[in-house]
């Protein structure tokens, strides 16, 4: 059977069509307590004028690489903006929230110089998520090559996911979105929307993912069944892989990322469609799907950007989460224990600003992109 009839099948079978019946937004806001025991922090600006800057990696030696969507690495230097951008990057189709996007240093990064940069390529009317590898030297991407291109073959320009991260074994986690108007695809196995992808650094399928002996699948599938992931990271210390995603109205996600699972969108969410009438009358994932940490009701934030606290400067946010917000315009810093969220707190929210990543810098200082034109690279710093 075709997923989106399978959809519609477990929609029909509790009484309600596809577009169930628009209602009142009666979810129930979920809050957590504020943690007790934060750090006063001081804000200061790194560099501005960045044009909607998405995604930063931190050089050896000091220098920091970003990504503006509009389709040019940025390098900055003594905290300063260098004027040329970094040459050789790949063409990108800069498209609503398609563009440039993040950029990760490989593992080995002083011994090969090896970048990865994500990014939409393609027209308005059929584009993918790719993955782009290439050696940097000194202000240049240097042999590059498309090493991968999701098959989604997808219009318009929304929800490409593509966070980059590097797993302890050497492989490396790309996130993707559903496409926005292919959500039941998310559910499919036979292509990429909605789903992770676990890659060797040639951009081959990655041994050992545990989906790639059932019938018809991809065989670089790690998990599925996402709404749009936009934020991931793997802690240090644990080996957890973290991951967050937008909802639609309401229902953003925090996820333990854990290969083989199906994390359930469409057919089970919190969120609403933007007509404000229920996607899924499902909300309780059960056995078949992987349930979140956390969700964000009854509005959403819009997550992007991840990081996990471990450094020395904010000793007590010792593993705790740090996500950026969009819609929220503030960094959420989740507190974690035992796989719970048990606590969080808004910083930057006299901001206003949209926060598009969050990282942690080498000096432990967290570091983090706004999202406008106008775009800046913030650092926050203890006070206490």
């Amino acid at each position: 059977m075709a997923i989106t009839a399978i959809y519609r099948s477990a929609l029909a079978a509790a009484g309600l069509g596809l577009m169930a019946a628009a209602c009142a937004d009666n979810r129930e806001a979920v809050e957590l307590p504020e943690p007790a025991s934060g750090h006063s922090v001081s804000v200061e600006t790194v560099v501005d004028g960045l044009e909607h800057p998405w995604g930063l990696a931190f050089l050896p030696g000091g220098d920091v690489l970003v990504t503006e969507r509009t389709g040019q690495l940025r390098l900055i230097r003594d905290g300063a903006l260098v004027d040329a951008p970094v040459s050789g990057v790949p063409e990108v189709l800069a498209l609503s929230q398609g563009g440039l996007l993040d950029v990760a240093l490989a593992p080995d990064f002083e011994e090969t110089r090896e970048v990865y940069l994500s990014f939409a390529s393609g027209t308005a009317q059929s584009n993918n998520t790719a993955l782009y590898r290439a050696r940097y030297e000194d202000g240049a991407l240097l042999d590059g090559e498309v090493i991968w291109t999701s098959q989604m073959d997808k219009t318009g320009g929304a929800h490409f996911g593509a966070r980059i991260a590097f797993m302890g074994d050497g492989t490396l986690l790309l996130t993707l979105g559903d496409g926005f108007e292919f959500r039941e695809e998310a559910q499919n196995l036979a292509n990429h929307f909605g789903a992770i992808v676990r890659l060797n650094r040639d951009g081959s399928p990655a041994s050992g993912n545990p989906l790639a002996g059932e019938d018809g699948a991809l065989a670089d599938i790690w998990t599925y069944g996402h709404r749009n992931v936009q934020g991931i990271a793997i802690d240090p210390e644990t080996g957890i892989v973290w991951a967050h995603e937008h909802g639609p109205r309401g229902g953003d996600e925090l996820n333990i990322i854990e290969g083989g699972q199906n994390y359930g969108w469409p057919i089970v969410t919190s969120g609403l469609d933007y007509s404000g009438a229920r996607i899924s009358p499902f909300t309780e994932h059960g056995d078949d799907y992987t349930a979140p940490v956390r969700e964000w009701l009854p509005n959403s934030i819009a997550p992007s950007g991840l990081a996990i606290y471990r450094g020395e400067a904010f000793p007590n946010w010792g593993g705790d989460l740090l996500i950026g917000a969009l819609a929220g315009q503030a960094l959420h810093r989740v507190v974690i224990a035992d796989g719970e969220a048990v606590a969080e707190e808004m910083l930057l929210a006299d901001e206003g600003r949209r926060i598009r990543d969050v990282r942690i810098g080498p000096d432990g200082l967290v570091y983090v992109l706004t999202d406008h034109a106008n775009g800046a690279l913030l650092r926050l710093s203890p006070t206490d």
